[in-house]
């Protein structure tokens, strides 16, 4: 959202007056894979829960502690890439584990979004 000072005139170009605000949601989607690429960030690929559509990536934001416990359990829970899925520098997973996103709220796939957080599903 971009709203301007109520009390500004407005005008074009830069300025002070206006002030542009993003709303984030948290939500838990399924972990498809991790893809890594040297010089690059990693990102994790992420699907909807119960559908298995894929809605976007996600950077890895996660401590050295917790991104070193996800490399693990990439590795223990290593599977084949889903049906339609190239992507040469990723490794996938099997189904499982599950992934805490913060995501732009209000878009349809991920936009700025960021891994927080993640577990094996019950």
């Amino acid at each position: 959202m971009v709203s301007r000072r109520k009390d500004s005139k407005y005008r074009s170009g830069n300025s002070t007056a206006w002030h542009k605000t993003k709303a984030y949601s948290i939500d838990e989607y399924e972990l498809l894979g991790v893809e890594r690429e040297p010089g690059k960030p990693a990102f994790a690929l992420m699907a909807e829960r119960g559908t298995g559509r894929y809605v976007g990536s996600a950077f890895i934001t996660l401590n050295r502690e917790m991104r070193e416990r996800l490399w693990e359990r990439v590795q223990e829970h290593s599977g084949p890439a889903p049906n339609g899925m190239k992507r040469p520098a990723t490794q996938w997973v099997k189904p499982g584990l599950i992934g805490r996103v913060k995501h732009l709220r209000g878009e349809e796939n991920l936009r700025h979004a960021s891994l927080q957080d993640f577990r094996e599903e019950d």
